[in-house]
């Protein structure tokens, strides 16, 4: 099932990104076989809802034990992809570094994902999603004005700067090699990825309309008709009429005066307290209700627990549950290969005697 129906994926060691990326293969129909080490791997998460791990098989390979990498090299001479989130070097003191790997399966893409990168001054240190995201500029951005940078998750860094450029680079280097090129490794570094993101502000800010700072731009809280406002139960919508004619249909559903004006920055404080009480004067089903089939750009901000249950979501099947797990079906959609979930998250080492059966044909 799929577009990557055939395509088989090793990936090695990690945790967060490199199986979030391994998870999204699957998904997309690509055989991903999970490298564990004797015992499990690396989560905090009951392996049977580490989601990450879901639609892949699991194989037990003591990566320190000369026989074990002689093994995992088998399954290198077999594969496509090989994915691995060691720090730099690390890999190749195990003995299976890309000059290894591409020697002996010249059409092999390596992907390697870390924080900061193959190399550079930083490249053999540790830290994490947030660490990483801090020096890009990218952590700064986010927070109300005169408040603290706010944590976005780790989706952000580990999952959209990390795990997607790594599925971007890697989609890449299979296009050059079914067009006759040879494999290649692909470095992915969540710095690198996270900055990537930031390009629209990169030039706003170089073109003047965006300010270095927290909770002041147009697309960080400091817009008042882009914000996030309480409803009178404590809960919250959120608004995002950008354009002219979706912020008249705001400013007509909330009763505002048509001529309301929306960017003269004088009038922004005025206007963010009109929305404030128009917001808290009801419950969160009233706004949700009220700005329902309209452009007003109006959305109430659900819960985990009340987003599978959004009528949108549920008509397009957002969420699905398996083996009685709620969590996010497949994404995008194919219209002629479509993908679909596979199998459940796979217990540490359990398919390893199937899988050397199907791709070394050991029985």
């Amino acid at each position: 099932m799929g577009p990557l129906d055939g395509l088989k994926v090793l990936e090695v060691g990690g945790i967060g990104p490199g199986p979030f990326c391994g998870m999204h293969l699957a998904d997309l129909g690509a055989d991903v076989v999970r490298v564990d080490r004797p015992g499990g791997g690396i989560t905090a998460v009951d392996p049977r809802f580490d989601l990450l791990q879901r639609g892949k098989r699991a194989v037990a390979v003591d990566l320190k034990d000369p026989g074990g990498v002689a093994l995992l090299l088998r399954l290198v001479d077999r594969a496509d992809v090989l994915v691995e989130g060691f720090r730099p070097g690390v890999a190749e003191r195990l003995g299976f570094g890309p000059e290894v790997c591409l020697h002996r399966r010249p059409q092999l893409v390596y992907g390697r994902i870390t924080g900061w990168g193959q190399d550079g001054p930083r490249a053999h240190t540790a830290g994490h999603d947030l660490t990483y995201l801090a020096v890009t500029g990218a952590l700064h951005a986010i927070g109300r004005a005169g408040g603290p940078p706010q944590i976005p998750l780790n989706l952000l860094g580990d999952f959209a700067g990390g795990a997607m450029y790594l599925v971007s680079g890697i989609l890449a280097a299979l296009w050059r090699v079914r067009g006759g090129g040879p494999g290649q490794v692909v470095d992915a570094a969540i710095v690198d990825g996270a900055a990537h993101l930031t390009a629209m502000q990169w030039g706003m800010y170089a073109g003047g309309t965006w300010r270095d700072e927290r909770g002041v731009n147009l697309l960080d809280g400091g817009a008042p008709f882009y914000d996030v406002y309480a409803t009178a139960d404590g809960r919250h919508v959120a608004v995002a009429a950008l354009e002219p004619q979706f912020f008249a249909a705001l400013v007509r559903l909330l009763d505002l005066p048509a001529d309301t004006p929306q960017y003269d920055r004088a009038t922004w404080p005025e206007l963010r307290g009109q929305l404030a009480r128009r917001f808290a004067a009801q419950p969160q089903a009233h706004w949700a209700r009220l700005f329902a089939d309209t452009d007003g750009c109006v959305a109430p901000v659900l819960s985990m627990a009340q987003a599978p249950t959004d009528p949108q979501l549920t008509a397009r099947g957002t969420y699905v549950v398996r083996d009685g797990v709620t969590q996010p079906a497949p994404a995008p959609r194919f219209s002629d290969t479509p993908a679909a979930l596979d199998r459940p998250p796979a217990l540490p080492g359990e398919h390893t005697a199937q899988v050397l059966a199907d791709w070394c044909g050991e029985r």
